[in-house]
This record gives structure tokens, C-alpha cells and sequence, in this order.
């Protein structure tokens, strides 16, 4: 392990975090709200820190795919730990809900234990929501993009998002183009601020929800999210974007590029817009017939709340937990599977979705003909048998992971409902659930231990299973592991 290089981009990190801090703070001394301590300090100590590391003198310049993947995991704690500051300073809360609260901004989760953010300074609303933007790009850029530049093997990280084939041209993409994705990135930030603008939001309002859209994060500077928000154009502009924010980001990348067809063959994209189409469908006529006011705003509330779970954003534009068990049934099944690969959103992801029908259909093709050799194809290639086996063992231990820790969250006396949906909903970075931590609640209630555990459930869900297990093992099964 190469520990003083390892050092010196943590500190680089640090610097960075400090300058994403800067507009916060600014804004505590515009508003004059008297929270600028709560940035001035961790800034300091995430400077002072930053400058010390980046100044260690480092002889060995690379990095094996070890080091790579403990950067990643331990920046992401380290700028929770330093975020959650803030919070602790300035909202007066205590540091391990600001933990949990910053940890799901980063992870882009949006799980919260605030209650009346309103009455919080705008300064800290503002941090709370921009880590929803800077963890919603460092995944997808920092991870693959930087890393790659400093001959680090970033691309083993994003692989376990995206398998076999596709991972490949995500490779080729943005190693080669992360300059191009940083542009895509805010010209759909751009884009939706601007529609927000014109559809009648406040400005301070269109930042965060931009911030929350775009990172499908899903913190809201309203204490009920959008259920009382008027009109309908909001509702739909924010549908729409939570849609793309969630759909692969190569797909924008081949679009500047005019390789049209490349994008009519991607099977995930194809399979992304046939389960958002058809979820909307029948959750709108589920709610119509059974007494929603109107078909309208049946078709805008499941519109809004399926891309919203199925992105993992986690905006709720209406109280989903009282409807029909069919629709919480459907919601429940897109907050499993989550948005695409090689986007913002999490969850199991749509491209493993796409591959494990095939591999059904393949078994059932089997079993009438044993003989026949049936290769798996996605995208008009030939999967390998290591891209099989890597989706297979991925979701085998997410379902695992998810079942055993139900168990342990149940322990807190919470009913199975709502502990497999607190589960379900930080492994997956969605946000809220269902029952006791529903859209008009909040994980408040529980123990701290129970949420440094769900935090450490958005970080592995963030970070996905086999980066993290990579760490834990040893040199002669970590190549092996890398691979899945």
C-alpha cells in the first residue's frame, strides 16, 4: 500500500471540500444568520490538514487497484466526517445525526432525521443540499475520470456498477472524456435551475432542488418535500429531469458523439424506458380507480413518485405510504432496482436487471434443449461468463446484505415493514420508505447505533459491495474480487 500517496490525494481532497464549503459560508455572512462558525472551523481544520498532506513527500508515484479503491472509500468518509460539522455547529444537532445527515447528502440518499428544515439558516439548508451534487459527480467523474489521470485502476470501482460489456464502453467514455461528462453534468444542472426558474421557484429554492434533481439526492428546502406545492408544472419538470439524472450518462456522451445507433441497441436504456412507462401505467389507474380526485393528478403523482423512487431522488410529491398496496408493491420493486449504470442514481441498477431476465430466459431455453450452447447477449455482444457470474454473486449479497441487516434493525422494535424498507431504502440511496420512516417522516427515532449502522449501509450501497470487500481480503482472492 502506498500510504504517503494515498495521504497526499486524501488532502487534495480535503482542499476541494474546503472550496465547496466557501459558497455556504458566504451565505451566512450575507444572510448575517450567525452560523459562519460552523463553516469557518471545518474549513480551517479540512485546509490545515489538506496543505499538511499535500506536501508529503511521496517517492513512489503509482498506485495499485487496492490503493485506488482506498481512496475512494476513505475520502467518502472523511468528507462526511468533516461535513457533518456544520451541522453539529450550526443546527445544534447532535454529531451523530449530522454524521447520518451529511453521510446521506454524500451518498445521495436523502434519508433525514431533520424535522421543519425551514426554520434551519439557509446557509446550512445550502451545504446540506450541495452534497447531494458533489456526491452524485464523485462517483461517476472523480472515481473514473480523475483517477484514471494519476494511473490509478479507478475503473475497478465503477465496473462493479456496470458489468461486462457496457462497463467497457463507460471505460473508453469517460477516461477518455471525463471533461465531457463534467459539461453534461452542468448543463443539466443549468437546464433544470432555469425551468425551475421559469415554472415560478424561488432562486434559493431552484439550487436545491437542482442540487438534490441532479445528484438524485433528494433533499428539499420544504419540510413536506413537494406534497403542497401548487400547480403542476414543477411536479412534471422535476419528473422529467429526475428521469435523466438517473439514465447512463454515456448515453448523453454517445448523443454529442451522433452515434445514434449505439443508443437505439443499448438494452438497459430500452429496458429503463419500458419499467418507467409501464409503472407509471399502472400505478396511475391503480390510484384513478380507487378514487384518486382525478385522472390528472393521478397520472402526475405516480409520474412524479416513480421516477422519483425508481432514480432513487426520494422527493415525494404525495403521501405514497397511504396508497393502494398494489402501488406501494410497484414502488417498493423500483426502490430494489433503482436507476441506471453510469448515473447518479443507485440501487441494484437496471443494467444488472436487463442481463438477469436474459439469464432467465436462457435457463428456461435450457431446460428444453440442455444440450444447446445459448449465449447471454446484451447490447449485440457476447457476455462473458465472468460478467454472469459477477451479477449473480452482486446480487446475492445485496440480498443478503439486506435480509441479515432486517433482522438487526428489527431488533430496534421497529415492525418488518418499516425495517426492511429503512433497509431497503439506505442500501439503495433512495431516502424514505415506507411505514414508520414514510414520506411525512423521518429515521429520527432510532438509536444512534442504528444510525451509524444505516450509514454505513448508504456507504456500501454508494460504494457498492466488492469495492468495499476488496479491502478485506487477501492479495491472491483480491484480483478475483476486483473482477466481479
Amino acid at each position: 500500500m502506498n500510504y504517503k500517496l494515498i495521504s497526499k490525494i486524501l488532502g487534495y481532497i480535503l482542499i476541494i471540500e474546503t472550496a465547496f464549503m466557501a459558497p455556504s459560508l458566504l451565505l451566512s455572512l450575507v444572510d448575517r444568520d450567525g452560523s459562519y462558525n460552523g463553516f469557518i472551523i471545518p474549513m480551517a481544520i479540512s485546509l490545515d490538514l489538506g496543505l499538511i498532506l499535500i506536501n508529503l513527500n511521496t517517492k513512489k508515484k503509482s498506485l495499485s487497484p487496492r490503493d485506488g479503491i482506498l481512496i475512494v472509500t476513505a475520502s467518502w468518509i472523511l468528507v462526511s466526517l468533516v461535513g457533518a460539522i456544520p451541522l453539529f455547529i450550526s443546527a445544534h444537532m447532535t454529531y451523530i445525526d449530522s454524521f447520518f445527515e451529511i453521510v446521506s447528502g454524500f451518498t445521495t440518499t436523502g434519508a433525514t432525521v431533520i424535522s421543519g428544515i425551514e426554520s434551519y439558516p439557509r446557509s446550512v439548508i445550502f451545504w446540506r443540499s450541495i452534497t447531494h451534487w458533489i456526491g452524485g459527480m464523485g462517483i461517476l467523474v472523480f472515481t473514473v475520470g480523475l483517477l484514471p489521470k494519476l494511473g490509478v485502476g479507478g475503473f475497478q470501482i465503477f465496473k462493479a456498477e456496470s458489468p461486462g460489456t457496457v462497463a467497457g464502453k463507460i471505460e473508453s467514455t469517460i477516461s477518455q472524456s471525463s471533461k465531457r461528462l463534467y459539461i453534461i453534468y452542468i448543463i443539466l444542472s443549468a437546464a433544470l435551475f432555469i425551468c425551475l426558474k421559469i415554472a415560478g421557484m424561488p432562486v434559493f429554492d431552484s439550487l436545491i432542488h437542482t442540487f438534490g434533481v441532479l445528484g438524485t439526492g433528494g433533499f428539499s428546502s420544504y419540510n413536506d418535500s413537494f406534497m403542497s406545492y401548487p400547480g403542476n408544472a414543477v411536479h412534471f419538470i422535476l419528473s422529467l429531469f429526475m428521469f435523466l439524472s438517473a439514465t447512463n450518462f454515456t448515453i448523453y456522451a454517445l448523443i454529442t458523439r451522433k452515434k445514434y445507433k449505439e443508443i437505439l441497441q443499448n438494452d438497459e436504456l430500452k429496458l429503463w424506458i419500458i419499467i418507467t412507462l409501464g409503472a407509471i401505467t399502472l400505478i396511475t389507474i391503480d390510484l384513478f380507480s380507487k378514487g384518486y380526485p382525478s385522472l390528472l393528478l393521478a397520472f402526475r403523482d405516480s409520474a412524479f413518485q416513480v421516477t422519483s423512487i425508481s432514480s432513487t431522488s426520494g422527493f415525494a410529491n404525495a403521501d405514497y405510504d397511504i396508497w393502494p398496496s398494489f402501488s406501494k408493491f410497484i414502488l417498493l420493486i423500483l426502490m430494489i432496482f433503482g436507476g441506471c449504470a453510469g448515473s447518479t442514481g443507485g440501487g441494484i441498477k437496471v443494467t444488472r436487471i436487463s442481463i438477469l431476465l436474459k439469464l432467465i430466459k436462457r435457463e428456461m431455453k435450457k431446460a428444453t434443449h440442455p444440450k444447446a450452447v445459448i449465449p447471454v447477449i446484451t447490447d449485440g455482444k457476447v457476455l462473458s461468463d465472468e460478467v454472469v457470474l459477477g451479477i449473480n454473486a452482486y446480487l446475492g449479497t445485496y440480498f443478503v446484505i439486506a435480509l441479515v441487516s432486517t433482522g438487526i434493525v428489527t431488533l430496534s422494535g421497529v415492525d418488518l415493514i418499516t425495517g426492511f424498507s429503512s433497509v431497503a431504502t439506505t442500501l439503495s440511496n433512495v431516502g424514505p420508505g415506507f411505514g414508520k420512516i414514510g414520506p411525512t417522516k423521518n429515521f429520527a427515532f432510532y438509536s444512534d447505533f442504528f444510525k451509524i449502522y444505516f450509514s454505513g449501509l448508504m456507504l456500501l450501497g454508494r460504494l457498492e459491495f466488492f469495492t468495499i470487500l476488496a479491502l478485506f481480503t487477501r492479495s491472491r482472492h483480491r484480483k478475483d474480487i476486483i473482477k466481479l
